[in-house]
Parts: structure tokens; C-alpha cells; sequence
């Protein structure tokens, strides 16, 4: 194999640099991986608290999964999506079975290749359901893909500025921001404030959303993302959804959950929206549904939305949605999920963790803010004041972490960070939900000897 030069020249010279985002000056090369760990080309170890934006929720070379990739390989390894296989209508009916026990909602399942993808299906979903309206409301610092579709309901403009505008542009609303939230309020009347702001948007026609003559909004659908991912594992007030919930139904707007981040535990229960207590129309699910071994995604939707009837054989297709490799992975995780009680051991573990980020905020005033929920947890990095953003020490954080010459037990090794937030001040950390009590110490031992270094560097 070539040496790491060798490979990085040949990258600025052949690879496009449009799908990569280098986050350092010197990318890393990985050459395996295990657990919570990648190792580098050299064999030096990473402890990730990343996990791949979430795809791998359940450990890198997870052998329970991995078996099940190997045997079907040797099975069905792959068929025309116009044929039908056993796992993908056995997963269909998991995931199905298991929103009709949660929701009470009758409900089918369609799949696709990943996040973006299925998010592009739940729009056609939604435009044919509410006869072609193509406006959407979303959430600032909302992300659901960089596809043309799904980027007109991202937040960013910077991920739509190239390409011009080929469907209409959502709505942003203000998704509440606790730790940001105007002084003199609680959380829960910060929520109950912003649920109100969205109200007003309702009360005459000149407020462009409404037409009370003859009831109508102008819009289908609002996108959310219960705890936002790119954002920065924002978690909003508890009393948040339930109150934009009531002003979706009394003016006939859709609810579509975007789980594709926060789904399968990542929060404590499998869907993230279960914790604030309402039902969605539809829900787009992807990532770790597989592990992040099988690009596949999909969605579900109340049957009325998505019967044969209203939305016919043909109405999206992609070659490789509902392939054998991933359902039959995904039915596996299900069934994994049913074995094991992950709400429990992911609420502990992200309680320790939670804690362990209390302390480090102690003792370093440029952790502004704390926060989570199950496995996804938040460290908001700030000037000495502990409030402004700093987004210069985090790049030298993520920096030093991916340089590999961090101490550990007389071993250097290194630690995989991500960065979101919308001032890209914020380390969102999502880890392997099997990480163990040990690997959580090591890693907030290593945060603190990250930003210990970042500050003196």
C-alpha cells in the first residue's frame, strides 16, 4: 500500500474535493477500526466520540452485524428493487408494529438509500398528499442533506448559494435555544414564548402564512429534527412540541420528524420525538439503522398519507432502495434492540457522562454550557467570559485531538471530535452507545487534556 504522502498527494490530485470536508490541515488516514476506536495507518488509536455522525451507533465492527453482512452475501446479496425479498417486508413490519404501539397509527414503511434521499421521498409524500404545495416550515440551524430537496429545508445557506433555487425555500422558524434564551426567562417559558411567536404567523392573512376565508395555510409541512444535530445537540424545552404540535393540527400542517441523527438510542429512546410526548405524520429514519455498514434509509407515514390508493406503485423509486444486504441488517438491529434494555443503559451512561462534562465545566470557565439527552450530549466552547463564542479554540481542539499526541497511560493516542453549533463553537458528542464507563472517563480525561493544551497553544 502506498505510504500516507504518497496517498494524500494523490488525493489533491484525483479526488474531488466537493464530498469532504477536511477539518484539519493534515488529514488523517484510517486504516481500521473497532469498538469505540479507529487506528491509523501507523496503528495508533483514536478513541472517537463521533461515531460517524451517528451512523455507528452500536461500535465499530459490531460482530453481531458484521455476521449478518457475511451470511447474506452468501444468501440474496442484492435484486432488482421491483422484486420482493423476505427482510425487507419483515423490517417493514417492525418498524410499522412498533409506531403503532407508540402512536396508535396505522402505518406503512418505504425505504430508500440514505438520510437525504428519504428525505427527498417524504417531500413527494407531502406534496402529493396536500395537492402539490411545495412550502415547507422548518427550523433555524435545522439540517436534513445537502440533496437539492433537502438543502431547501437546511437552514444554511451556504449549502444552496452554488446552485440557485430549484423548489421553494422553507420558512425558518427560531428553534429555542435554552442556553441563549433571553435573560428573565425559565426554560419552559422560553418554549411556551417561541410557540407563540409561531402562533402569531396564524392570526390575520397579512401575516402571509394563513388564509382564514376559506382556512387555508399556505404551507404543508413542518420539518423538525426533535434535538438538532448540525445545530448542536440543541435540546429544547420539554412543553416545545406539544405546543407547536397544537397549532400544526388546528391549522392542518403536517408534522415531519427527522430522526435520521437522533434515531435508534441515540437519545434513550429509539425515536428522539418520544420524549416530548407527540405523534408525527411522517418520520425519516437512516444512519444507524444499519450501523453505517449498508447506506439504507426510509421513511414511515400514517396510512392515509401513504396507501397504494394516494400514492401509487412507482411514485419514487431509487435501484438500490429496500437491497437485501440492508434490510437484512436492519432487521437485525431491531431485533437487538428488542433483546437488550437500551433505554436504561444509555440514560445511565449518558448520565455519567453528562456529570463528568459538569465537572470539566467547573474547572474550565470556557465551557459555557452543558447539556444532553441519553448518549447525545453537547459542550459549548466560549471566550473566558463563558458565553461568547469561540470557535478559534475549538478548531485547535479538534486540531490537537486528530494529531495523535495526546498522553494517555504513557501511550500517545488521539481523539475524534465533531463540531456543530450554529457558531461552530460546539462539541456534539455522540459515541458508540456500547462505549463502556471506562472509555467515558478516558474520554473526558482527554477533553480535558485537549483543552488544556488548546488554551496554552
Amino acid at each position: 500500500m502506498p505510504d500516507d504522502a504518497q496517498l494524500l498527494a494523490d488525493e489533491a490530485k484525483y479526488c474531488s474535493f466537493g464530498d469532504t470536508v477536511h477539518y484539519v490541515e493534515h488529514p488523517n488516514i484510517f486504516a481500521h477500526c473497532e469498538g469505540s476506536y479507529m487506528y491509523d495507518t501507523a496503528g495508533k488509536s483514536y478513541l472517537d466520540l463521533q461515531m460517524w455522525y451517528s451512523a455507528v451507533n452500536f461500535g465499530y465492527g459490531n460482530e453481531r452485524l458484521n455476521n449478518v453482512l457475511k451470511r447474506q452475501i452468501d444468501i440474496l446479496p442484492q435484486t432488482a428493487s421491483q422484486y420482493l425479498h423476505p427482510t425487507k417486508i419483515q423490517l417493514a413490519k417492525v418498524i410499522a408494529e412498533d409506531m403503532k404501539s407508540k402512536f396508535g397509527l396505522d402505518g406503512r414503511v418505504h425505504f430508500n438509500v440514505g438520510g437525504s434521499q428519504s428525505i427527498e421521498d417524504s417531500l413527494k409524500l407531502v406534496r402529493n398528499a396536500t395537492h402539490g404545495k411545495s412550502l415547507m416550515f422548518a427550523f433555524e440551524g435545522g439540517y436534513h442533506g445537502r440533496t437539492l430537496g433537502a438543502s431547501s429545508i437546511t437552514s444554511s445557506y451556504r449549502y444552496r448559494r452554488r446552485y440557485g433555487h430549484f423548489g421553494d425555500r422553507a420558512q425558518f422558524i427560531p428553534f429555542p435555544y435554552p442556553f441563549r434564551r433571553p435573560k428573565g426567562m425559565t426554560a419552559e417559558e422560553y418554549g411556551e414564548h417561541c410557540v407563540n411567536e409561531f402562533a402569531r404567523l396564524f392570526e390575520t392573512e397579512y401575516n402571509g402564512v394563513w388564509d382564514p376565508k376559506v382556512g387555508e395555510s399556505e404551507y404543508a409541512a413542518f420539518y423538525i429534527e426533535p434535538i438538532q444535530g448540525t445545530g448542536g445537540y440543541v435540546v429544547p424545552p420539554m412543553n416545545f412540541f406539544k405546543g407547536i404540535k397544537k397549532v400544526l393540527d388546528q391549522y392542518g400542517i403536517l408534522l415531519v420528524v427527522d430522526e435520521v441523527q437522533m434515531g435508534f438510542y441515540r437519545t434513550g429512546k429509539l425515536w428522539s420525538i418520544e420524549h416530548f410526548g407527540v405523534t408525527p405524520d411522517i418520520l425519516v429514519f437512516a444512519k444507524s439503522l444499519t450501523n453505517g455498514l449498508n447506506p439504507l434509509g426510509g421513511l414511515w407515514a400514517r396510512e392515509e398519507l401513504i396507501n397504494p390508493t394516494i400514492f401509487p406503485p412507482g411514485s419514487t423509486h431509487s435501484t438500490f432502495a429496500s437491497n437485501p444486504l440492508g434490510t437484512a441488517l436492519g432487521l437485525e438491529v431491531m431485533q437487538m434492540l428488542k433483546e437488550t434494555d437500551y433505554e436504561t443503559m444509555v440514560m445511565a451512561k449518558g448520565a455519567h457522562f453528562l456529570e463528568g462534562l459538569k465537572d470539566l465545566q467547573k474547572r474550565h470557565k470556557e465551557i459555557g454550557d452543558v447539556d444532553g439527552l441519553g448518549l447525545a450530549l453537547r459542550a459549548e466552547i466560549c471566550t473566558d467570559d463563558g458565553f461568547t463564542p469561540n470557535k478559534a479554540l475549538l478548531d485547535k481542539m479538534v486540531e490537537i485531538g486528530l494529531s495523535g499526541d495526546l498522553d494517555w497511560k504513557g501511550k500517545k493516542m488521539g481523539l475524534i471530535l465533531d463540531v456543530g453549533g450554529y457558531y461552530k463553537n460546539v462539541i456534539t458528542l455522540a459515541p458508540s452507545l456500547h462505549i463502556t464507563t471506562e472509555e467515558i472517563d478516558q474520554g473526558l480525561a482527554l477533553l480535558d487534556q485537549l483543552i488544556t493544551r488548546a488554551k496554552n497553544a
